[in-house]
Parts: structure tokens; C-alpha cells; sequence
């Protein structure tokens, strides 16, 4: 009998409780993709959470928060026991939702991935043609298997959003990209900015510029006013100061009926209400920040004493620790930077996020006087 996953406690407890957890159930994948965090291969990793562990995990999350479990990879679809452990967290009244590459997908998997439960999948256009997106994912065929993915989940009623890492390659296809995803039926579009971490670190001549940066999260909030389905930038903290900025200027204040999710949240959620889980158990801001904030099996597999404990997760709570112009800007509380890019261009997490051309006023107040 599936259970309702306990109500967040009241008080100042709320505030910081998980409401997503990206969970790297396995490291195996059939791709190579240029940007992967991982740098993820089509190999066995040592180490990994068996399945017996992996309910010991998802108990002990349910045993405390409701929060969304992204099951990631890797290609979560290469362990065996994927819909015994989606059955599970469904079981326990977690929402349960898959990023798979769609390479393994056919009429029989998506017909299991639905009666485990699973909410809802992410599948990864990063090209609007085929050369583009086969060339970035290193695997002939990809594009095609991806929209193939898509046909199937569409037919079967299974909910899918469309992601997209943004780089030079990419980025004047966007609006195509953007076009295709609705044609498919996509019930929502992710724009990813790349993080240099993983294989990532070999796409610096790739990655587009600050500038650049900022003219794309400003082409999400414009064509977000007129798209059908919504839009959600993603590791893109920078793009919630924008909105307001935007809204500000329209002689508005951001709204939930006009914006949605994107008028409510933040930018930057780790350690306050997203966590990363790798393969092995080791917990983490995110996947693109290889810190850890604690250990499921040297805990106990009691993921509520790393959430609460966690020296790691704790710092980011506070905003007097961060560092730089982020922590003078007057949208820390809506943004807070990409503390992964802060990480790899400066060794320190707190630092000032490297890729925003914003200046805040109490930066230039103070260098006024």
C-alpha cells in the first residue's frame, strides 16, 4: 500500500527541507557525452549501492521529507533493479522521476518505468539537427533515439521534459531547440548552463562568455512571456535576478500566475533544499561540486542526520559566509551563484560566482565613496 510521505516540521525546520534529490544510482552509460560530470563510460563501477542499500536510502528520506527523487545516472536505466527501487519510492509516497538517455527505451521499458510509478522523465536535445547533438553525445544514432524516446512516451502518457546544455555549438539553435521540444510534447524545456566539471573541463573553448551568458537567460525570460509550455533555466542561478530585473523594468513584481515556479523559487538551492547522492552514497551539494557533505553507509544510510548535520550543507544556509560580490549583491537571496563554478575557478565554494556581469550596488556604493 503506498504511504503519504510525512508533512516538512514547522518552524524554522521547514525552511531548509529537501524538496529534490538528484541520486546517481549508478555511473554506467551507454554514451560518452562531452559534458558529463561523471565522465560517466560503459563499464561496471565499484562501489555502488546495492538494491538493499538503495531502500535503506529512500526509507530513511521518506522517514522524514517528501522531496522529488531524480533518479540520474550514468543511464539509470543500465542497473537491473531500476523499477524495483522506483516501486519502492512510490510505495513510500516519494515522487519518483528518471533522466534516462533514451537509447535503452522501447515500448516494454516505458510501459515499466510508468507502473513504477515514475512521474515523470528528462530526455537531453543538444542539438537542433542530427550532427549537432550525435556529435556532442559521441554516439551515432543518439538524436534519433531520443526522439524515438520521446514518441514513446508521448504515446503511453508518460509526462517528459526536454533538457539542453548550452554551449557555442548550441546556443544559435536555441529557439529551434526550444520549437522542437514542444512539437515532441514535452511538458516543459531545461535550459542547462555547462559547469566545468567531469568532461566538462574539456569544453572551455566551448563554454559560452559571461556575456553571452546573460544575453541567453535574458532570451529564456523573454521567450518564456509567450511559450506554451514553461521554462526552467538550470544551473543558471543568475537568471532569477533577471527575471526581476526584467519585471522591475516592465513596471511589475515577478508572479507566480505569470512565471510559475520561476517566481517562487531561488536560484541556487544546494545544501538549502536540493542535495546530490552519488553512486556510492557519498552526499554532496550537487554533481558538479565533488565535496562531501557526508556518508549514507557511515551514517547509517540516515540521510536526515546529513542533511542537519552537515558542516557543508550548513555554510550554505548562511548567507554572511558568502564571499566576493555575491556576498554583497543585494540578489543573493534569489540567486546565491553556481557555488561548482565558484568551486573550479577559484578552489573555494563560497567565492564569488565567476561567469555573472552583474555589479551590485553595495559595490558600487562602497567604491563610490
Amino acid at each position: 500500500m503506498r504511504k503519504e510521505a510525512p508533512e516538512p516540521a514547522g518552524g524554522g525546520e521547514a525552511r531548509f527541507q529537501p524538496r529534490l534529490i538528484a541520486w546517481e544510482v549508478t555511473r554506467r552509460c551507454p554514451l560518452s557525452c562531452r559534458h558529463c560530470r561523471a565522465s560517466a563510460a560503459d563499464r561496471d563501477y565499484a562501489g555502488e549501492l546495492d538494491t538493499a542499500e538503495c531502500f535503506r536510502f529512500l526509507d530513511g528520506v521518506a522517514a522524514f521529507a517528501g522531496p522529488i527523487i531524480i533518479l540520474t545516472g550514468g543511464e539509470p536505466m543500465a542497473r537491473e533493479d531500476i523499477y524495483r527501487i522506483a516501486e519502492h519510492g512510490t510505495s513510500l509516497g516519494l515522487r519518483m522521476v528518471m533522466a534516462p538517455c533514451g537509447l535503452l527505451m522501447d515500448r516494454d521499458s516505458t510501459r515499466r518505468i510508468i507502473d513504477a510509478g515514475i512521474r515523470r522523465i528528462s530526455l537531453s536535445i543538444d542539438g537542433a539537427d542530427r550532427e549537432t547533438h550525435d556529435a556532442f553525445r559521441r554516439v551515432d544514432g543518439a538524436f534519433d533515439s531520443v526522439l524515438r524516446a520521446a514518441a514513446l512516451a508521448r504515446e503511453q502518457g508518460l509526462e517528459f521534459q526536454v533538457n539542453t546544455t548550452v554551449t557555442r555549438l548550441n546556443v544559435g539553435q536555441l529557439d529551434i531547440i526550444l520549437e522542437l521540444a514542444v512539437s515532441l510534447g514535452a511538458a516543459g524545456y531545461h535550459p542547462f548552463l555547462l559547469v566545468p566539471t567531469g568532461r566538462g573541463r574539456e569544453l572551455a573553448d566551448l563554454a559560452i562568455d559571461p556575456q553571452e551568458y546573460e544575453r541567453v537567460l535574458t532570451w529564456i525570460y523573454r521567450r518564456s512571456l509567450d511559450c506554451p509550455i514553461p521554462i526552467k533555466p538550470t544551473c543558471a542561478p543568475h537568471y532569477y535576478r533577471i527575471l526581476r530585473q526584467q519585471e522591475h523594468q516592465a513596471g511589475r513584481t515577478a508572479s507566480q500566475a505569470a512565471h510559475g515556479l520561476n517566481a517562487m523559487t531561488k536560484g541556487c538551492l544546494g545544501g538549502q533544499a536540493f542535495a546530490f547522492v552519488s553512486h556510492t552514497g557519498k552526499a554532496q551539494i550537487c554533481g558538479f561540486l565533488d565535496l562531501e557533505a557526508g556518508d549514507l553507509r557511515r551514517e547509517g544510510y540516515d540521510f536526515r542526520r546529513i542533511w542537519e548535520d552537515s558542516e557543508l550543507f550548513g555554510s550554505l544556509r548562511d548567507p554572511a559566509r558568502y564571499q566576493g560580490k555575491c556576498g554583497a549583491c543585494e540578489y543573493l537571496g534569489v540567486c546565491g551563484g553556481c557555488r561548482a563554478r565558484a568551486y573550479a575557478a577559484t578552489g573555494n565554494y563560497l567565492a564569488e560566482e565567476p561567469f555573472c556581469v552583474h555589479v551590485p550596488r553595495r559595490a558600487t556604493a562602497g567604491s563610490a565613496r
